[in-house]
């Protein structure tokens, strides 16, 4: 999953080069923080969240298929 936001992110960017993707697992919950270059945050998030929601729909429904569930954080760098 943790390659899947990063491919998402480095597409949607104008810095591919500064996105980076942690995942911290824990017991039910897996949380992936996705650090973008400042300029970039808007381009993530999209017009009223839309972008940012629709990559957590996404992993969403593939964590319904591991059956674990995934939660998506948005961190500036």
């Amino acid at each position: 999953m943790k390659e899947l936001v990063e491919v998402i992110a480095k597409a949607l960017v104008d810095h591919p080069e500064d996105v980076d993707v942690k995942s911290v697992d824990g017991q039910q919950v897996t949380v992936l923080e996705l650090r973008v270059h400042r300029e970039d945050l808007g381009k993530v998030i999209g017009r009223q969240g839309r972008t940012a929601k629709a990559m957590r729909t996404i992993l969403g429904a593939a964590g319904m298929k591991l059956r674990k569930r995934l939660t998506l954080e948005i961190l500036e760098d």
